[in-house]
């Protein structure tokens, strides 16, 4: 490209990607503070300062419009989840392990102490949701939604220990309706939560559809870039489920078609919400088509 193709379009959309990626900086501050609290949890690898870059960095480009301060759920629920598949995938020798971990988060969910780290930081996310006064009358109606997205979550991280522990095989289709361990609908709908109009949460079972349909589309994205990762640390990957490259490609495109179907009629009645859904798919693409985000051990 040569100095003369360099119009006032690609000065301007290159201004944009320069302060969403100075909103990511502000963002990856915060939860770099945010980890350091909990030093137990979050061991230097893989949890390296690559890794609080990649995850504010998707989250600021998911929606640009926001400040840093109103990111930070999106952010620190990344990191929570970040730090439950850490110890579930690669700390965890148990299935009593894997129970309590479950038992210990969903009781603090309904409200009794912290025991640990984990359970500690879930905690404290649920008391700023409760306190912030943007996001408090919200949270007081759609904490039931909070705490079923947190118990999706655990329980296809459990569902998928099983399988590993068992040396046992889903077929490509239950793995992929397993894809609430990937933590993509618990992110969004906390989020949400946090950041949207009651206009908007109005459509919250609509807005739900639709983000875990993405979450099937993020779950094979992650699983093409880091089938080798995957394989050196005993981790399940699609490709080991007898599906070809060119298979995923082909269901991922078929994907991308059905979250356009959920994702379009939404632009009409929360705008905001359809379009963090958008855009969550495009930086996806790009980014797994790259690299992902996990540190080395």
């Amino acid at each position: 490209m040569t100095q003369q193709d360099v119009g006032v379009d690609e000065i301007a959309a290159a201004a944009e990607h320069g302060r969403i990626c100075a909103l990511a900086a502000d963002c990856q501050r915060d939860l770099q503070k945010c980890a350091a609290r909990y030093p137990d949890l979050f061991a230097a690898a893989p949890f390296d300062p690559r890794f609080f870059s990649t995850v504010s960095l998707a989250n600021a480009f998911g929606s640009p419009w926001l400040p840093a301060d109103r990111l930070r759920i999106a952010n620190r629920a990344s990191l929570w989840v970040s730090g439950a598949d850490w110890m579930v995938d690669y700390l965890a020798t148990s299935r009593e392990e894997i129970q309590a971990i479950v038992r210990g988060c969903l009781a603090v969910a309904d409200g009794a102490p912290a025991d640990t780290p984990l359970a500690q930081f879930l905690a404290d996310l649920r008391d700023d949701l409760r306190d912030d006064p943007g996001s408090a009358p919200a949270f007081g109606v759609l904490e039931p939604v909070w705490r079923e997205e947190l118990e999706r979550y655990l329980s296809a991280e459990a569902r998928e220990w099983d399988w590993k522990a068992a040396s046992a095989r889903p077929d490509a289709d239950e793995y992929l309706e397993n894809s609430d361990n990937y933590g993509t609908s618990l992110v969004n709908v906390w989020h949400w939560i946090f950041t949207s109009s009651p206009g908007s949460l109005a459509h919250l079972d609509e807005l739900r559809a639709a983000s875990r349909k993405v979450g099937h589309v993020l779950r094979l994205l992650n699983d093409l870039a880091s089938a080798e990762r995957d394989r050196e640390w005993g981790d399940i990957n699609i490709l080991t489920l007898g599906l070809s490259r060119a298979d995923v490609t082909a269901r991922i495109a078929a994907l991308m078609k059905e979250c356009r179907t959920l994702i379009g009629p939404l632009k009409d009645v929360c705008h905001q919400e359809a379009v963090y859904l958008e855009r969550q798919l495009g930086f996806s693409t790009g980014f797994y088509g790259i690299t992902d985000y996990w540190g080395e051990l």
